[in-house]
This record gives structure tokens, sequence and C-alpha cells, in this order.
């Protein structure tokens, strides 16, 4: 075979097939690269579904000035003695009445009126937050998945690279006579299914890349950070991460909080209001004028508010019982996670680091010895699909370790604190 196929076998520290390319120049600008922080930023500023928690955010925070309102005073008119009979015919004997009633609330209703605005206030913030994290953690995803797809496509170009070079050395071998004519049929085999293969492969990543920039609202420009998608900074086990204060556990906690307060505003409720009013009636037959004043006090003979009562503690009970749900589903989920994060890194370490260098150098020896007569056929495809699938593997653990990091991150994510304190 010749000299410049057995160069074509050579592998980089990249894990590419060397090719001849033009020199870089110290006039050569890098290519910019399209980072995962300016997806997430392009991601927040076009996401209808961050335009919708913030006007129902909006709408909560109306609501809470609305619950701090007090009921609104009546004017009354009332004429009476007018439109009868005899003395009362026409307005020669109407008695008119014009006054002003307050009501006046008791019992703490606008208090726990406030109370419960605030409760429903804090659920939609969390509701707020819970969007933005699962916003970044669908951006994080598509990204990983375009930069995966564009790796897996640089490992089909590899498999054709080798295909090409391997089907051209089995032909040179076939006609110098070194080989049967099968070599040359089963190499023109595999590099026809390597171009098929290649193509599906930068479909697939013209599709990632596409779905991503419909995710963030602009087109994909530019390379994608590799460096990201290599780096792996955690390894081993790491100390358990509590529940309490994660946005994973924060909507059940926000829940809990806004039916105690409905068991507030119940049992305000059961206290009767007062309706004060004052005010003159004037006599048309002699014009005089008289004060008039009034308490009105409803009787709860029929709704004492006993059954309303039940119903909200009813209601507390269950979302405390959900809340204990939540934060024992909540820590089991964060302690999965975190061992998936810890595998996929030992695993991506392992698939980048010592076996993915063993398989550069048995891809290389076989080519060589290939190329010499010492090896045959057989063991050089060998050699390449071994490399091939080592390197889909260690992009396959880069994928899980960074798909599990993503998935802790939206875990553990900080909740908003009640009230907007910091």
């Amino acid at each position: 075979m010749p000299r410049v196929l057995v160069a074509a076998l050579l592998l980089g520290t990249s894990g590419q097939v060397v090719r001849a390319e033009a020199p870089i120049t110290a006039a050569s600008a890098p290519a910019p690269v399209f980072t995962l922080d300016q997806a997430l930023a392009a991601a927040g500023s076009s996401a209808p579904g961050l335009d919708a928690a913030a006007a129902d955010l909006r709408a909560a925070q109306a609501g809470r000035t609305v619950a701090g309102l007090r009921p609104n005073p009546e004017m009354q008119v009332q004429v009476e003695n007018v439109g009868g009979t005899g003395e009362f015919r026409g307005t020669q004997s109407a008695e008119t009445t014009t006054g002003f009633a307050l009501p006046i609330e008791l019992g703490g209703k606008r208090s726990a009126r406030i109370a419960v605005a605030d409760a429903q206030t804090w659920r939609t913030e969390v509701e707020a937050a819970v969007v933005a994290a699962d916003l970044r953690l669908q951006v994080t995803g598509a990204y990983l998945a375009a930069v995966a797809a564009e790796r897996r496509a640089e490992i089909a170009q590899m498999e054709t690279d080798f295909a090409a070079v391997g089907f051209r050395a089995a032909s040179a071998r076939v006609t110098a006579g070194a080989a049967s004519p099968i070599e040359q049929q089963r190499a023109d085999v595999l590099r026809i299914n390597a171009d098929v293969a290649l193509e599906r492969a930068k479909r697939e990543a013209e599709t990632a890349r596409a779905n991503l920039g419909r995710l963030i609202g602009k087109p994909v420009v530019g390379l994608l950070d590799r460096s990201w998608f290599e780096r792996i900074e955690t390894y081993g086990p790491s100390a358990p991460i509590k529940a309490e204060g994660t946005l994973a556990l924060a909507a059940a906690e926000a829940d809990l909080a806004t039916a105690s307060a409905q068991v507030r505003l119940a049992r305000s409720q059961r206290v009767p209001d007062v309706t004060l009013s004052a005010g003159a009636k004037r006599l048309s037959a002699s014009n005089d004028t008289a004060a008039v004043f009034g308490v009105s006090i409803p009787l709860p003979l029929f709704n004492g508010g006993r059954a309303a009562l039940d119903q909200a503690t009813a209601q507390e009970s269950a979302s405390d019982a959900r809340r204990r749900m939540a934060l024992i589903d909540t820590e089991r989920e964060i302690a999965s996670a975190q061992a998936e994060l810890a595998n996929a890194a030992a695993s991506a370490r392992a698939a980048g680091g010592p076996g993915l260098a063993a398989a550069f150098e048995a891809a290389r020896i076989a080519g060589i010895g290939y190329a010499n007569g010492k090896f045959s056929q057989l063991d050089l495809i060998e050699a390449q699909r071994t490399l091939a699938q080592t390197r889909s593997a260690y992009i396959d653990a880069l994928v899980a370790y960074h798909g599990a990091e993503a998935r802790l991150a939206r875990l553990i994510a900080p909740a908003p604190v009640p009230g907007g304190a910091q």
C-alpha cells in the first residue's frame, strides 16, 4: 500500500484523521464561539414562557393590592309616604332620608386576605422561577444535543475517511495480487455504509443546531463551545444536599403557605361584619329635619362558616402531606442525580483517557501492519471500529455527564424568598 495511505491512517490528538490543510498564519483570526451562556441569554430575552410568567406575577401583585382594599362606603337615599292615597297623595307628606353607610370588617378579614394574597404571590414567584429554571435546563439540553451531534458527525467523517483509505488500500493489494478480491468488495461495502452514515450524521447535526436556534429565537452562528463540552469538573462522591430551600420543594411549601392562609381567612369569615349608618330625614309636611342612626349586623343562622373552615383545614392538611411527600421525593431525586453525575464523570474520564489513547494506538498500529502485510483486513477494520466506538462512548459519557449536571442544578436551584427579601 502506498505510504500516503498509511499516513492518512495516523490520528491526531483530537481523534480526527490528519489531513493536509492550508497552513495557519498569524493573521488568521479564530472563529467566534457561540457559548452556552450566550444561548441562555438569547433564550431569556425571547422566551414566551418568561413573558407569561412575568404577566402572572404582575396579576398576583395587583391581587395583593386588591386584597388590602377596604369595603366601599354606601350613599343611601330613601323616600317614604309618596304616591299613596288621601293625605299621602303626591309628595306633600314625603319623608326623605339621606344617609351614609360604612361597612366595618371584624375578625381580621383584611389582614387574612392580605396573607392569602401574599402566599399566592409567592407561589407565582416560585412558578416564574420554575419556568426560568426549566428553560435553562431545556436550552442546556438543546445546546448539549447540538454539540454532541456535531462531534458524532466528526466521528462519522473519520469512519468515512477510514473506509475510503481502506478501499484504496484493498484495491492496491488486489491489483498487486497480494489479497483476494473479496477484500476489495468488503472494503467497498464499508465505504458505502460509511458514506450513508456520514450523511445521516450531518443531517442530525444540522437539525440539532436548527432546533437550538428555534428555542433561543435566533440562528446559531459560529462554532459551539467544545471546551465546555469536554470539561469535567465533578468526580467521585459528594456530600448530600438537603432539599430545604430548593426550587424543587418551594412549590409544595408555597401551596402549604397558601392553604394555611386560607384557614385563617375562613376563620375570620365566621365573625359577622357590622355596618354603621348615619343620615338625616326631612319631613315635607313640616319641613323639619331629624337625624337617623343605624347599625346592621347579619345573623349567622344558616351559614356560620363552619363548613368553609373545615374545608380549608382539610386542604391545609392535604398540602402539608404533599409537602412532606415532595421533601422525600426531592431528596431522593437529588441523591440519584448526584450519583448519576459522579458515575458519568468517572465514565467520561475513563473513556476519554487511557481507553481512547489505547484505541488510537491500536488503530495506528493496525494501519501500519496492514500496509506491510502483517495484519489482515479484518484486523484493520476491527481496530478502526473499536476506535470509532470508543470515541462514541466518550461522547455519550460527556452527554450523560452534562445532562446529569444540568438536572442536578435544576433540582438544587435556590427558591425565591417569600416577600422578595434578600
